[in-house]
């Protein structure tokens, strides 16, 4: 990413702290004016965003540090520790639940001021929705599993919100209260599910996991369109860490190539993968027309 992505990315993420104090408090006060388990449920899992924005952050904060002797290939990986650190969490909010909702089932009770508190909980999830939307877009925009995972995690807060309140409106107007801690257990299930997606593919994130296929047909293009005077390319190789794109492949030249020539014929492909990968980190091995060819290969156009 560029310096000013960086400061962009970071700058979300900072602006998240404060945000889910303010909607957790919100939520906290919906649940003191209606006694709702449901509602109290909706709160937890907002008191989880607030830990989640500050791993975030901090993990944002060290994945944009610069390579160093330690870590020469930088600290992107560091986003996708935060967002399994996040799944855990979500979790961790879903078993809480369950442990306040299960006892409230066998003695259910009414709600207080259910109008009041409803009205405060539904503010609270447009409010999340707004800035899970901003944080999804922003992750895509600029290539951040810590964003993208926090808006996930906080659009999946949103859904139980909804959920909550419609199943609310429901024990309300048919008078049965033992609805609220049911859905109270249902909104548990959901966030469990939601966790579970989050870790998944934060684990798969850190396993390297290739470019998505689009942009390796983009990439197989630029090489095939800029690889003029090579005899072609062989075990192209890929792969995501956070923001970063590392490309690795073999250019076969001829054996009487002079090395000048075979370095004005890489940077020319450099320039043009950055073209459809910006910022991508590229290693290219040159070597002779003798050598035996394997992996992935890409031909050269001919001009």
């Amino acid at each position: 990413m560029e310096n000013t992505d960086i400061k962009t990315v970071k700058r979300l993420a900072l602006w998240g702290i404060p945000l889910a104090f303010f909607v957790m408090g919100l939520k906290l006060a919906a649940w003191w004016l209606t006694g709702s388990v449901a509602l109290l449920s909706d709160a937890l899992e907002s008191s989880v965003n607030i830990v989640a924005a500050i791993v975030a952050f901090v993990a944002i904060t060290v994945a944009a540090k610069p390579a160093d002797k330690t870590h020469p290939f930088g600290h992107h990986k560091a986003e996708y520790l935060s967002a399994v650190l996040e799944g855990v969490l979500i979790v961790v909010a879903a078993v809480l639940i369950i442990v306040e909702a299960v006892p409230a089932v066998m003695a259910p009770t009414p709600m207080e001021a259910p109008a009041m508190g409803l009205a405060i909980n539904f503010l609270a999830a447009i409010i999340n929705a707004i800035w899970a939307f901003t944080l999804i877009r922003a992750g895509r925009r600029y290539r951040s599993p810590a964003l993208s995972a926090d808006g996930q995690h906080i659009l999946s807060d949103v859904v139980t919100s909804i959920g909550v309140l419609v199943g609310l409106v429901l024990a309300i107007a048919t008078g049965y209260a033992v609805l609220d801690p049911l859905l109270a257990v249902l909104v548990a299930f959901n966030i469990l599910y939601q966790g579970w997606k989050v870790i998944a593919h934060s684990v798969d994130g850190l396993m390297d996991h290739a470019v998505e296929p689009g942009e390796a047909e983009a990439i197989q293009a630029a090489i095939a369109a800029h690889g003029v005077g090579s005899l072609g390319v062989h075990d192209l190789k890929t792969r995501r860490a956070g923001s970063a794109t590392f490309v690795d492949f073999h250019l076969v030249v001829p054996a009487s190539m002079p090395v000048g020539q075979a370095h004005d014929i890489c940077d020319r492909l450099e320039d043009a993968i950055r073209t459809v990968q910006p910022g991508a980190q590229i290693a290219i091995h040159v070597e002779p027309e003798t050598e035996k060819a394997h992996g992935i290969r890409v031909k050269i156009e001919e001009t």
